[in-house]
């Protein structure tokens, strides 16, 4: 319990300096979104209506800590101001828009590559030297060499422009009212395939190379020798001695995978034109959307720091000595 109390207050305090750094960064940018609004007038907004425009998008020339102070109660209390690209839509509500998309589609697509993987690598450890410990690996690792981007564009060209399986873009058919209904899941479905299968191809080798990796190291040690002294069957050997202990560093790269599943999709979802945060990402960017991109670079570190506060839990359950 104490080694959880540890990592809590780590990770709080983590938290803390990712605040810090997210309300910095932005205003190290040149320019905001009202400077935007007067070079594209050509400058000839009068003062007065430049500074109702700052005034109503909060963006005042008070003191920084008085700003900092103002943007930590902000963080606490969810009210992280309106969007300034959609104004007056509120922040929160655009990102209750499109994390469920990103949700979606980096989830599934997780899940499946690590579930996929680790099974390919557990049967390549165990069958060294056979079909699939020889080619299987080397392939998955060879299409994962190449950037996702052009992976994303190239799946997006066969698939989508010449052979016109699968639509362009968007994350449903914008002629269908959203529901619950097995027309729309259809459509929402349909529409997800190119985009999940890219980010599988993307993660597969991933997952195959850390799991092949670290059951030999397992596989070498003197419990899994007298294990097949006993007679104890291959498949009782590999799922219930080598599986078990060679999971711990999976569970690392678990985390770190799931942390960054949202930021990671910037590429996918601009390329596939999808409703997701990545696409907000480049858009509040471009825009000078400073509430917005805030909270979007907050999101994606909770994210990060709640996996791995996640998998330290998951060690002390799977690693009894360190509960001592």
């Amino acid at each position: 319990m104490a080694f959880i109390i540890r990592r809590l207050a780590f990770y709080m305090v983590a938290i803390f300096v990712a605040i810090t750094f997210n309300f910095v960064m932005p205003r190290l940018m040149p320019g905001d979104p009202v400077d935007a609004l007067f070079a594209a007038a050509g400058g000839k907004l009068p003062a007065e209506t430049l500074a109702a425009y700052q005034e109503m998008l909060g963006f005042t020339d008070g003191p920084l800590w008085e700003q900092y102070l103002q943007y930590l109660y902000s963080v606490v209390t969810f009210e992280l101001g309106p969007a300034i690209m959609m104004f007056p839509v509120p922040v929160t509500e655009v990102l209750g828009n499109t994390l469920p998309w990103t949700v979606f589609l980096a989830g599934t697509a997780s899940l499946v590559s690590i579930a996929v993987g680790c099974f390919i690598g557990l049967y390549a450890s165990y069958n060294r030297g056979g079909v699939v410990d020889r080619f299987v690996p080397f392939f998955w690792q060879f299409v994962a060499s190449m950037p996702q981007a052009v992976t994303a564009l190239f799946v997006f060209f066969v698939f989508a422009l010449t052979l016109k399986w699968f639509p362009l873009g968007f994350g449903a058919n914008p002629d269908l009212d959203p529901g619950l209904n097995w027309t729309y899941i259809k459509s929402v479905l349909h529409h997800a395939v190119l985009p999940m299968v890219t980010l599988i191809v993307s993660m597969l080798a991933t997952w195959i190379f850390t799991m092949r990796n670290a059951m030999v190291n397992v596989l070498g040690e003197d419990y899994i020798t007298m294990a097949k002294a006993k007679g104890l069957t291959p498949r009782r050997i590999m799922t219930h001695y080598a599986a078990r202990n060679a999971i711990l560093p999976v569970v690392t790269a678990v985390s770190m995978a799931l942390g960054f599943a949202v930021a990671g999709q910037v590429f996918i979802e601009t390329v596939y034109n999808y409703p997701g945060v990545g696409q907000l990402i480049i858009k509040s960017v471009g825009a000078r959307d400073y509430p917005l991109m805030q909270a979007c670079f907050l999101m994606i570190v909770i994210c990060v720091l709640v996996a791995n506060f996640i998998a330290d839990i998951l060690y002390v359950w799977l690693d009894p000595r360190l509960r001592k």
